[in-house]
């Protein structure tokens, strides 16, 4: 038996009824843009690993989150705007520094995307805030 006749019926029905009702509950597609938007900023393992370390850090600049994940800070940074492009982080600026954080839209779908692991996905950040150094 081939993979497409197990995965779908043998013969045309529908259950009017009951598939209607389900129609008539889903949202509109445009206002699940937003929703798919946000998922996709996730499928990147590298935009994933940054919303952890959010997820864990709370806030972190570039160059705190670029350290934690292993990436280059133009690489973070760029993650990070796809992030916040997908309403799953905002920025502040705090000095000379521009500091992200994860909405609360970004911190229910990635503890979701997560699941178990996002206690062991990034260790957490003990006193970074009070050392940080600033160099240039």
């Amino acid at each position: 038996m081939t993979e497409e006749r197990r995965d779908s019926c043998d013969l045309l029905c529908l259950d009017l009824p009951h598939a209607e009702e389900i129609r008539s509950g889903l949202p509109e597609l445009t206002a699940v843009e937003s929703a798919a938007a946000a998922a996709r900023a996730l499928g990147d393992p590298t935009r994933l690993r940054i919303a952890a370390a959010l997820l864990t850090g709370e806030e972190l600049c570039v160059c705190d989150a670029s350290w934690v994940v292993g990436a280059a800070q133009n690489l973070t940074s760029h993650h990070l705007r796809q992030l916040k492009i997908g309403g799953l982080v905002s920025s502040r600026r705090d000095g000379r520094l521009v500091m992200y954080a994860l909405t609360g839209r970004g911190r229910a779908l990635v503890a979701a995307v997560l699941g178990d692991q996002n206690e062991e996905a990034v260790p957490a950040v003990a006193g970074a805030a009070g050392s940080r150094t600033l160099e240039g």
